[in-house]
């Protein structure tokens, strides 16, 4: 078995397997207010958001190596891609989406970004908290408008 049972594992679990509970839908119907979160906690769930998005679009551009997928994801994920996609939705963003995505920039992080800009690495966790925040609302529509816009055809 790839994962070994713990006695105590953190997080919810299925009671009768001990194993971490995994439905996104349940997640998403408790309706958890965002706003209970801290901004790296949202840019933490922003970011696996943005990237599934990605990854989702990519796969369905065409069949390819799991290793090029992989490289052409590196391409829009990265703290760079995610700084200058924030740049352009910036005028777009409501006040709330705003207020969100200044406060996961202005977060404070004790990481380091490798080979990104001190800037675009806040920039980016901004985006990430807005994606986060988003899909905390339940608010799929508006993340596919600014995801859209992010992308701007590049799957068409």
């Amino acid at each position: 078995m790839f994962l070994k049972k713990r006695k105590n594992p953190v997080g919810p679990t299925d009671n009768s397997t001990g194993a971490f509970a995994c439905n996104i839908e349940v997640f998403n119907e408790a309706r958890v207010d965002p706003a209970l979160y801290s901004p790296t906690a949202l840019a933490f769930l922003g970011d696996a958001v943005f990237s599934l998005l990605v990854r989702e679009g990519l796969l369905k551009s065409g069949n390819r190596p799991a290793q090029k997928l992989h490289k052409m994801s590196m391409l829009f994920v990265s703290a760079a891609a995610q700084a200058k996609a924030a740049s352009v939705l910036l005028p777009m963003l409501s006040e709330e989406e705003a207020a969100v995505y200044k406060r996961g920039r202005n977060a404070h992080s004790s990481h380091t970004p490798k080979n990104q800009t001190e800037a675009d690495y806040h920039s980016a966790t901004g985006l990430e908290a807005l994606f986060g925040y988003l899909y905390l609302k339940n608010e799929k529509e508006r993340i596919a408008e600014l995801f859209g816009i992010i992308m701007g055809g590049y799957y068409e």
